[in-house]
């Protein structure tokens, strides 16, 4: 990547909250479609509406271990006076040749097996003697344990309706229906239904390859011992983790030291993996803050539109921000302060977003709700900024935890919500409705 100035902006001009929001999601486009294995598509996002080519059941199936009857053969049917019918065979499930159910005849049935020929309902087993003469039984006996039980006769002891214990043929879906919508997240029972439509693959769009490298020349991996003035790096971790439940494959960066060259040549070798790169740290004013230095180079001057735009926004905690492109395929870059609450708080406003429009999903941000506060005193916030405060959410109250500071990362392990406090409010007593980011 040669060399190109970065896109900049006045020092002291603010940038809103929606406005950095607004120009990170109209550059970001989602992933081009592929088609994939089913098992390869989960978590992915469909494509296209999927259309039921075979009803489900295919066929009148039945849903006990039983015996296929005759209504009008077990009417009337009591413990006293039972039904005695002659049992033609067995039919299991996955049997083709069927046998023909006539009058005074069963054939015992197992659950999952196509309903024969002539037969209108089924009577469990445990409503007969099994075949064996011997009053009511709890449940079939194998074939191979009672050859007996499959020929000769069986006593009925209750009558049963027309389809009883029948799951009849597209009950679950008819063929033609639409069985799931484009812009469905593939979970379980979405990769379950196609494979029970014959579906072998999906044309969905990718999960995006996320890159979280955090920057700090004082930063030490967990499980290392910490040295004088060293700090263990918990950003790389969480923003991986945060990347990965919004449905990304994420993939984590060990922490780079304060040097541009490192980290310029860090970013070129992890480019090749990336639909979006995120760092944490060095974006801010100071003196060691190598992620605006390096990133300065990083755009291509032949590339038009590559390059990184640094700002600072009107919002409290994460004021400093980078977004912009880099690379031959303008790779979107979006560089977060170090702080560990303003890195993740930044994340669920920006990175989550872009995370969300790459797959190809209609809604890409938290759900927001309204709720009462809790408190002990007034919050209070900067005149002219955004401020977000950790908070747990129950019951539509909500309840903030720990204190402002950007660096108390033990108060983000406890809190599932964040409330917003507007631009033009310095001051929220407690009990009034407040706006409500949901966290999970």
């Amino acid at each position: 990547m040669s060399s190109a100035a970065p896109r900049t902006t006045g020092q002291d001009q603010l940038w809103s909250v929606d406005e950095h929001l607004e120009d990170i999601l109209a550059t970001v486009r989602p992933l081009e479609p592929i088609e994939l294995q089913l098992l390869d598509a989960q978590g992915c996002v469909l494509v296209d509406d999927v259309t039921v080519p075979v009803s489900l059941p295919p066929f009148d199936n039945s849903s006990m271990d039983g015996y296929a009857v005759r209504v009008a053969d077990v009417a009337g049917a009591s413990e006293e006076f039972p039904a005695v019918l002659d049992v033609v065979g067995d039919v299991a499930a996955g049997q083709a040749d069927l046998l023909h159910v006539g009058p005074g005849q069963a054939a015992r049935i197992m659950t999952g097996a196509p309903l024969p020929p002539g037969a209108e309902t089924v009577v469990p087993v445990e409503w007969t003697d099994g075949g064996l003469g011997e009053g009511p039984v709890s449940g079939m006996r194998a074939r191979t344990l009672a050859p007996e039980g499959a020929e000769g006769h069986v006593h009925v002891y209750r009558p049963a309706e027309a389809r009883a214990h029948v799951r009849a043929k597209g009950s679950d879906v008819k063929a033609g229906d639409r069985a799931l919508t484009a812009g469905k997240v593939l979970g379980p029972p979405q990769i379950a239904l196609l494979a029970a439509i014959g579906r072998g693959t999906v044309r969905v769009r990718p999960r995006p390859r996320v890159v979280v490298m955090s920057t700090g020349s004082e930063l030490v991996q967990p499980g290392e011992e910490l040295g004088s003035g060293q700090i263990y790096d918990s950003n790389s971790f969480a923003l991986t983790a945060a990347a990965r439940d919004a449905g990304a494959i994420a993939y984590k960066v060990g922490a780079v030291a304060d040097d541009a060259e490192t980290l310029r040549s860090t970013i070129e070798d992890q480019l090749v993996r990336a639909d979006l790169m995120v760092t944490t740290g060095g974006v801010s004013v100071g003196a060691y803050d190598v992620v605006k230095e390096a990133l300065s180079y990083v755009g291509d001057e032949d590339e038009a539109g590559s390059g990184i735009e640094f700002r600072k926004l009107a919002m409290q905690p994460g004021k400093p921000q980078g977004f912009g492109s880099i690379g031959p395929d303008h790779t979107p870059l979006l560089a977060l302060p170090g702080n560990p609450v303003s890195s993740y708080v930044s994340f669920e406003l920006f990175v989550r977003p872009a995370i969300r429009t790459l797959m190809g999903l209609r809604d890409v941000h938290r759900p927001r709700t309204t709720a009462t506060l809790a408190a002990d005193k007034a919050l209070t916030s900067p005149k002219g900024r955004r401020q977000f405060l950790r908070a747990t959410h129950t019951d539509g109250t909500v309840t903030p935890v720990g204190g402002a500071g950007s660096h108390l990362v033990a108060a983000l392990a406890h809190a599932d919500a964040l409330i917003v406090v507007p631009e033009d409010v310095e001051s929220v007593e407690p009990g009034a409705e407040v706006e409500v980011v949901l966290l999970g």
